[in-house]
C-alpha cells in the first residue's frame, strides 16, 4: 500500500470563510433541493450503485436493455454489461423523436461576428450524412479517425458521425503542431483525417490544413483527408487523398439507420500529458460514458429545457467532449459555440455575446475570468447580464479573489458557481457543488458527485485527518471513467492504479476541510497546468534536448497570475553553441512548433549545469526554490555538485 511519489508539501492558501448559499428561488426550481437531498441521493450511489446508475440510464436510450450494471476487477471495469445503444443517436435523434426538431441545438458565431444556428432536425440532417460520407470512403467500425478542426460545429457533426457507425475518434487540438499531429497518427494508426482549411484566431487565419500537409509528408497509414471549407485560405489537394466536405456531403443521402454497439464499445482516444515524454492515449467506451456526462450536465448544471448553454472550452480538450459535444447535447439543451478568442476585438466579447444571446449558464476557464479582471471592469460595465442564472469554473482551482470577482461582476451576486474538479482520465465531473443544495466556499470544490468514493490519503494508504494534505484517490469505479492507455496496458496499471491496491490515484494532492469540503492542492506529478492545459514537463524537456545548440534541460513552473503556471526552462548548451537572446528566441518558437504555441516557454535560463543528486536525478525542486525565492535555502547535501548553485544563480539575474 505504501505509495511511490512523494506529497507535496506546500499547504494551500486559505480559502474564504464566507459560506455562500443559493438563493430560496434557485433552490426551489433545482433539480437537487438541499444538502439532506443531496446526502441521501449520493450515499444511495456509494452503497447501492448499481440502483442509481441503472435509473439514470433509464432515462436514456438502449437498443438493448443491460444484464449487469457494473462488472468490475480492479482496475478493468465494464459497464452496463451487454446493452447495446448509439450515443449519437441520443445526442440527436431523440430529440427529433420526441418533437424537438425545431428546437436550436447550436448556436454558432464565428470571430469576425457571423452567425449561424442549426436546429436539432438539422444536426440530425449533416450528422447522417458525414456517417454516409465517412461510409462511403471505406471507413469502418473501430477504425480510427483524426479530427483537426476550429471550433465550429462541422466538429461536432464529424465527432458524432464517427460514433454513429461506430469508428473512433480522436480530436487533436487545432493549436498543436504537425508533429503532435503525426505522433498521434502513430500512436492509434488512424486511418483517415478530418480538418478545414483554416480557423479563425484574433483576427488572423490558422492553416490547419497545411499543418495536417506537413504531418503526413512521410506517413503511409492515412488514406483519407475530407477539408471543410471555412476561412477561405489557399490550400493544396492531393490527388486520391484529400477530399472536399461539401463535395462529398452532396453525393450521399440524408438518411442514415444508427447501428446499435455494445456498451464497451470504444468512443474515443484523447491524448493528455503524462510525465514522461509520451502522451497518453486515454480510452474511453460508450454506454458509461454516455451516462456520466448525461446526469453530470443534468444535476451540476442543472440543465433545463429553457436553457441556452455556453462553454468556452475547446472540442480539443475533454471538456470540449464532455460539456459541448455530448452531455449537453444528451439533455437536449440550446447551446453557444464560439469560434475565436475571449478578447477579440476587445475584451468585451464574452458579455456582448452573453448578452446577445441570452445565456443562461456559462462554463469558462480561472484563466480567462484572471485575464478579464486584469483587463479592467469597463469591458463589462454597460452589459446586461441578466439572464446568466449559474456560472462554472474549469482546468483548475479558482482563487477566492477571482471567484468573488465572477460571482458579483458576472453574476451580480446570484448566480450559483459550479467549481468543478476533474481529468482527461474520469471523463466526466468528480467534485463539484450542485447549484441549488451546495453552500459554496471561494477556494474550494466542495463534495463529490453521485457515485464518485473520493478519499485523501498519506503515503502508507491511511486516510488524512482534516487540513492534512495527501493524495486524491478514488475507491470505486465510476461510468465516464477511462478503459485504458490505448495499445499500453501496462502504463495504464502503473500509472493511475499501482499507488494503491484497487484505488485510482489521480496524481493531484488535495486536502478535506472540517466540514467535509475538498481543497484541491495541485499536481503531484511533473505535469504543468497551463491556462488549464496540461502539459508534461518532460515533453518540453525532450524538445529542447532535440535542438542542436542543447545538450541538457531542466523545466518547471512559476506562478502566474493569468495562466496559473508559466514555463520555466533551465537549458545546458553544447560546448560549441553561444547563449543569446536569439537562441531563447529561436529555442522557445522550437518548442512551439514541435508542441505548440500553448507549451512556448514563457523563460529560458542558460545554465553551465544543472543540480543533480549523486545518482544523476535532476533536483527540480531547488531549481523551483530558485525562481520563487531568487535564493536557494533547502537541503542541498545530496547535491553532486555545491558550486552549481552558485552558477544557477547568476544564471537568473
Amino acid at each position: 500500500m505504501r505509495s511511490k511519489k512523494t506529497l507535496l508539501k506546500t499547504a494551500p492558501t486559505k480559502a474564504d470563510n464566507i459560506a455562500y448559499k443559493p438563493s430560496k428561488e434557485f433552490s426551489k426550481n433545482a433539480r437537487v433541493k438541499s444538502m439532506a437531498e443531496y446526502t441521501r441521493m449520493y450515499t444511495e450511489s456509494i452503497e447501492k450503485p448499481h440502483v442509481f446508475w441503472a435509473r439514470e440510464a433509464k432515462e436514456l436510450q438502449w437498443h438493448k436493455k443491460w444484464d449487469k450494471v457494473l462488472d468490475w476487477k480492479a482496475p478493468h471495469a465494464k459497464w452496463f454489461v451487454g446493452a447495446k445503444l448509439n450515443i449519437s443517436e441520443n445526442c440527436v435523434d431523440r430529440h427529433v423523436e420526441n418533437g424537438n426538431g425545431n428546437k436550436a441545438a447550436i448556436i454558432w458565431e464565428g470571430e469576425l461576428g457571423d452567425t449561424q444556428t442549426i436546429t436539432y432536425r438539422q444536426l440530425q440532417r449533416q450528422v447522417c450524412q458525414f456517417a454516409n460520407v465517412l461510409l462511403a470512403q471505406g471507413i469502418k467500425s473501430k477504425d480510427r479517425v483524426l479530427i483537426y478542426m476550429p471550433m465550429i460545429p462541422q466538429a461536432t457533426v464529424a465527432m458524432l458521425a464517427c460514433a454513429r457507425i461506430g469508428a473512433v475518434h480522436s480530436v487533436v487540438f487545432g493549436g498543436f503542431s504537425a508533429d503532435s499531429i503525426k505522433d498521434r497518427i502513430e500512436d492509434c494508426k488512424a486511418k483517415a483525417i478530418i480538418t478545414a482549411d483554416g480557423g479563425y484566431r484574433r483576427g488572423k487565419i490558422v492553416p490547419l490544413k497545411a499543418t495536417v500537409d506537413e504531418a503526413l509528408k512521410k506517413d503511409t497509414l492515412v488514406e483519407t483527408v475530407i477539408v471543410y471549407k471555412h476561412a477561405g485560405n489557399n490550400i493544396k489537394f492531393k490527388k486520391n487523398r484529400d477530399l472536399d466536405w461539401d463535395t462529398e456531403m452532396s453525393n450521399v443521402p440524408a438518411q442514415h439507420k444508427a447501428k446499435a454497439f455494445d456498451a464497451e464499445h470504444p468512443l474515443f482516444i484523447l491524448y493528455t500529458s503524462g510525465s514522461t515524454g509520451k502522451p497518453k492515449g486515454i480510452l474511453h467506451t460508450t454506454g458509461g460514458y454516455m451516462v456520466g456526462t448525461y446526469c453530470t450536465c443534468k444535476y451540476i448544471f442543472d440543465m433545463k429545457d429553457t436553457d441556452v448553454y455556453w462553454c468556452t472550452a475547446d472540442v480539443g480538450w475533454i471538456t470540449g467532449h464532455s460539456y459541448i459535444t455530448y452531455g449537453p447535447l444528451l439533455n437536449g439543451v440550446t447551446q453557444l459555440m464560439y469560434e475565436g478568442a475571449p478578447n477579440y476585438p476587445d475584451f468585451s466579447r464574452f458579455w456582448k455575446m452573453i448578452e446577445e444571446h441570452g445565456v443562461t449558464i456559462f462554463y469558462t476557464a480561472p484563466t480567462a475570468i484572471r485575464a478579464f479582471i486584469k483587463a479592467g471592469d469597463q469591458f463589462v460595465d454597460g452589459h446586461d447580464l441578466s439572464s446568466l442564472r449559474l456560472l462554472g469554473t474549469v482546468g483548475e482551482p479558482i482563487n477566492p479573489e477571482a471567484w468573488r470577482w465572477y460571482h458579483e461582476k458576472i453574476g451580480g451576486g446570484r448566480c450559483p458557481i459550479v467549481d468543478t474538479w476533474w481529468q482527461t482520465e474520469t471523463g466526466a465531473i468528480m467534485i463539484s457543488p450542485l447549484p441549488g443544495a451546495t453552500p459554496i466556499k471561494p477556494g474550494t470544490a466542495t463534495r463529490p458527485f453521485f457515485g464518485i468514493d473520493v478519499a485523501i490519503l498519506d503515503e502508507d494508504g491511511n486516510e488524512c485527518g482534516p487540513d492534512q494534505p495527501g493524495k486524491l484517490v478514488i475507491r470505486q469505479p465510476w461510468p465516464s471513467m477511462l478503459r485504458t492507455i490505448y495499445g499500453d496496458k501496462k502504463r495504464y496499471r502503473d500509472t493511475y492504479w499501482s499507488d494503491y491496491d484497487g484505488y485510482y490515484t489521480a496524481g493531484d494532492g488535495a486536502k478535506k476541510g472540517k466540514r467535509g469540503n475538498i481543497y484541491i492542492i495541485g499536481r503531484l506529478d511533473d505535469v504543468l497546468n497551463v491556462s488549464g492545459h496540461r502539459i508534461g514537463t518532460a515533453e518540453v524537456e525532450n524538445v529542447l534536448v532535440s535542438h542542436k545548440t542543447v545538450a541538457e534541460a531542466a523545466v518547471i513552473s512559476k506562478p502566474h497570475e493569468i495562466k496559473g503556471e508559466a514555463i520555466v526552462c533551465f537549458v545546458t548548451l553544447k560546448s560549441n553553441a553561444t547563449q543569446s537572446d536569439e537562441l531563447k528566441a529561436e529555442l522557445r518558437n522550437h518548442v512551439g512548433k514541435i508542441i505548440g504555441a500553448i507549451a512556448k516557454p514563457d523563460d529560458i535560463h542558460f545554465a553551465p549545469a544543472l543540480p543533480k543528486t549523486r545518482s544523476g536525478k535532476i533536483m527540480r525542486r531547488l531549481l523551483k526554490e530558485l525562481v520563487k525565492t531568487g535564493n536557494i535555502t533547502g537541503n542541498v547535501t545530496t547535491l553532486e555538485d555545491s558550486k552549481v548553485i552558485d552558477d544557477l544563480r547568476k544564471s537568473i539575474k
